[in-house]
C-alpha cells in the first residue's frame, strides 16, 4: 500500500499531467494542451515517475509507449480526474417546471394571510410538481427552526442574525387599525380621544395583553381598556364583528381581512412604531439555486401582494 510521504509527492496537477500524457503520447503536443513548456512537463513527469517507482512512459521514436504500470493505474485516474470536473463544473440552473419536491416558508400566521395564498397559487403555475409548507413560526425560534432545517428561510421580525445566518430586509410594518362599522360607530379618521376611549382587542401569542400601542398613548396621557387578547390574528375578524371594538394590528393583514370580512380600516391617530420585517435564511443555502430560486419568488409575490392591498409599503431593493 501507497504510504502517506508518497501520497503526498502526487498533486492534481501530476495527475492531469499523466493523463495528457496517456492520450497525446507525446510530450511536445501534451505540454501544448497543458499550456507548460517542455521542461516543465518533463519535471512533472520525473517527479510522478519518482514518487511511483516506475518508468510510467518509455520513449519509442517520437513517441512515447505507457508501462504496464502507467496502463493499470490510468483509468482509476481518468475516473478520478473524471469526478473533480464534474464536482467542481458551474451548478446546471434550476429549472422550476421539471423540479418535484417542497418548498418550506416559515411565518406567523398575520404574514402568512397576506403572502401564503398567493405564494402558493404562483409556486402552482411555475413549479406544478411542487409542494409549499408553510411553518408556524416567530422571531423566537426561526433561527433554531432554520438550522434544523424545518424550512428553507423565515419571514418575521428576526433578532440579529448569527455568523452563519443571513437577515435580509423586507418592508418596515407599519400599524392600521381595523373594525366593523355596524358595531363601533365611528368614521375616519379617528380622534385620540375617540381611539383611547373605545374597547380595544389584542393578539398575542403568549396572552400579554400590553404592547407599543400602551407605551405611546401614556406618553399622551391616555390609557386605553383592553376588553379581550386573543392568540392569533385570524380569530380577529369574528370578534371584531361582534362587538363595539377596534383592533391595531400589521396594515398587510389588516388590509387583507377588511376585503375578506366587510371591515373598516383607517390610520391610527399617534405615532407607532413600525416593525422591521425580514428575511432569514442560512448563509450555505445563499449560492444554491434552488434555494435563490424561491427566495427571488417570494420577493415578486409579496411586492405584487403589498402594492394589490394598498400597502403603503413595498419590498427593500437590497433584499435582493
Amino acid at each position: 500500500m501507497m504510504n502517506d510521504a508518497t501520497l503526498r509527492k502526487i498533486d492534481l496537477n501530476l495527475l492531469l499531467a499523466f493523463s495528457v500524457l496517456m492520450q497525446e503520447r507525446n510530450v511536445s503536443r501534451a505540454a501544448e494542451r497543458l499550456l507548460l513548456g517542455q521542461p516543465g512537463l518533463s519535471a512533472a513527469l520525473r517527479r510522478l515517475r519518482e514518487a511511483l517507482d516506475d518508468e510510467l512512459f518509455v520513449r519509442v521514436g517520437r513517441g512515447l509507449q505507457p508501462t504496464p504500470r502507467a496502463l493499470s493505474i490510468a483509468p482509476a485516474i481518468e475516473d478520478a480526474l473524471s469526478g473533480i470536473e464534474r464536482a467542481i463544473r458551474p451548478q446546471a440552473e434550476f429549472d422550476p417546471a421539471s423540479w418535484q419536491g417542497e418548498f418550506r416558508i416559515g411565518m406567523c400566521d398575520n404574514l402568512e394571510s397576506a403572502f401564503f395564498g398567493p405564494l402558493a397559487a404562483r409556486l402552482l403555475q411555475l413549479s406544478p410538481g411542487a409542494r409549499l409548507i408553510g411553518i408556524a413560526s416567530d422571531k423566537r425560534d426561526a433561527a433554531r427552526r432554520l438550522d434544523e432545517g424545518v424550512f428553507d428561510f423565515s419571514v418575521s421580525v428576526h433578532k440579529e442574525p448569527a455568523s452563519w445566518h443571513i437577515r435580509a430586509p423586507l418592508f418596515d410594518q407599519a400599524s392600521i387599525c381595523i373594525y366593523d362599522e355596524a358595531q363601533l360607530r365611528l368614521k375616519a379618521p379617528l380622534s385620540l380621544k375617540d381611539f383611547a376611549n373605545v374597547a380595544h382587542v389584542t393578539v398575542s401569542f403568549e396572552g400579554n395583553a400590553a404592547t407599543s400601542i400602551d407605551s405611546a398613548l401614556s406618553r399622551t396621557g391616555h390609557v386605553r381598556q383592553v376588553v379581550a387578547t386573543v392568540p392569533r390574528f385570524s380569530a380577529l375578524p369574528t370578534a371584531l364583528r361582534a362587538m363595539p371594538a377596534i383592533a391595531t394590528v400589521p396594515e398587510s393583514i389588516g388590509r387583507c381581512m377588511a376585503q375578506l370580512h366587510g371591515l373598516t380600516i383607517c390610520q391610527p391617530p399617534l405615532s407607532l412604531p413600525a416593525d422591521p420585517v425580514t428575511m432569514l435564511y442560512r448563509r450555505v443555502d445563499q449560492a444554491d439555486g434552488r434555494a435563490r430560486w424561491f427566495r427571488g419568488l417570494f420577493l415578486d409575490v409579496a411586492s405584487v401582494a403589498l402594492e394589490a392591498s394598498g400597502c403603503r409599503v413595498s419590498i427593500s431593493r437590497a433584499a435582493a
